[in-house]
């Protein structure tokens, strides 16, 4: 009896050690339907800021209908993540500035504002995936 429980109590741990989850991203009232919208998804510390997309985990962009946009990551693992949007005007997946702005529209999970006095780390953008989520991020252009 004792061995039935044992490989029991084993099989629910390796079932919940491989749990994944859904994660669903928004994005509304973008300035245009241009160009598409990139998605980066991070998991650890010094992800976040990360201007040339080298630390993140998953990356991926959808198109804009209306000013909107959605995108649905499947099958994650339970882990604490940060999400950084791009308004891709130009397709060219790099965040496009001016004079050290950003000229294109973007936006952190967790973020309302972005500017010199709040600025984006992983801490402050993270969030525990332990269940499906869905997440609205505010887009900012300066």
């Amino acid at each position: 009896m004792k061995k039935i429980l044992f490989i029991m109590c084993g099989i629910i741990i390796l079932l919940k050690a491989n749990e994944t989850y859904n994660l669903t991203i928004s994005v509304k009232e973008l300035k245009n339907s241009i160009g598409v919208v990139q998605y980066s998804i991070y998991n650890k510390e010094d992800g976040i800021p990360d201007e040339n997309f080298k630390n993140l985990y998953l990356q991926s962009s959808s198109s804009i209908i209306n000013g909107n946009s959605i995108m649905v990551f499947e099958n994650i693992p339970k882990d604490i993540y940060a999400v950084n949007i791009l308004h891709d005007e130009n397709k060219n997946k790099q965040i496009d500035k001016g004079l050290m702005l950003p000229t294109e529209g973007v936006g952190l999970s967790n973020y309302k504002t972005i500017n010199f006095f709040n600025r984006p780390n992983f801490k402050n953008a993270s969030f525990i995936l332990d269940k499906d989520k869905q997440i609205d991020i505010k887009v900012n252009y300066f």
